[in-house]
């Protein structure tokens, strides 16, 4: 079976066994998906979400977000870590929206990018699930996950990945397969436990490489 085979069954037997699949942090405008992705770094989304409910009782728009001293920020968003950056960044990056941008957030990759705090992987989730464009997001979850399932052979880098998976991975499928990559990694591939091969509809066509 070459990497392309095993990519397409890999895409079709998780769309069965996941066949609803989201972004599990929660948002009702694209900001604020751009607020809850960088405030996730070394945090779980659940924590996220509860957090941002604070955040935007204070401060309930880009306005009112990026006229906001960022100590009061990072007092809000401590407990998600890194509180002092966090905030810095989520400040510029909604001041940035704010004059560069009128208020929107931009539908283009390389602009997305310009903004403080957005690297590839807060990008392509922005426009794979705002702007329902190919993405691929390559968290901890799909770098581990295409390591042991052998769609990559031993590649930490996200962006080395990220390369590699658009070569295997039907562009219009990035963005679900990587979202369902991450529903299966915390149920059955899991990280910090061993993972529970014998009921991971992948284990006849899984290499079990890697990490």
């Amino acid at each position: 079976m070459t990497k392309k085979q095993r990519a397409l069954a890999v895409i079709e037997r998780l769309k069965k066994e996941y066949p609803e699949t989201t972004c599990t942090l929660e948002y009702d405008q694209a900001w604020k998906l751009l607020v809850s992705v960088r405030l996730a770094a070394q945090c779980t989304d659940a924590r996220v979400n509860i957090v941002v409910e604070k955040l935007y009782e204070r401060f309930p728009d880009i306005n009112a977000l990026a006229e906001a001293p960022v100590e009061e920020i990072e007092q809000i968003v401590r407990p998600c870590g890194l509180g002092n950056s966090k905030a810095r960044d989520i400040s510029l990056c909604m001041k940035m929206l704010r004059d560069t941008y009128g208020g929107k957030v931009p539908d283009d990759f390389e602009e997305l990018m310009k903004l403080p705090g957005v690297g590839r992987k807060s990008a392509n989730l922005i426009m794979g699930d705002v702007f329902g464009k190919p993405a691929i997001v390559t968290d901890t979850h799909c770098i581990r996950l295409c390591n042991r399932i052998g769609l990559v052979d031993g590649i930490k880098e996200p962006g080395a990945v990220e390369r590699a998976l658009w070569k295997l991975i039907p562009p219009e499928e990035g963005n679900d397969f990587c979202h369902r990559l991450v529903d299966h990694g915390r149920a059955v591939c899991t990280a910090r436990t061993k993972p529970y091969c014998e009921k991971c509809c992948l284990s006849d066509i899984c290499r079990k490489v890697g990490v």
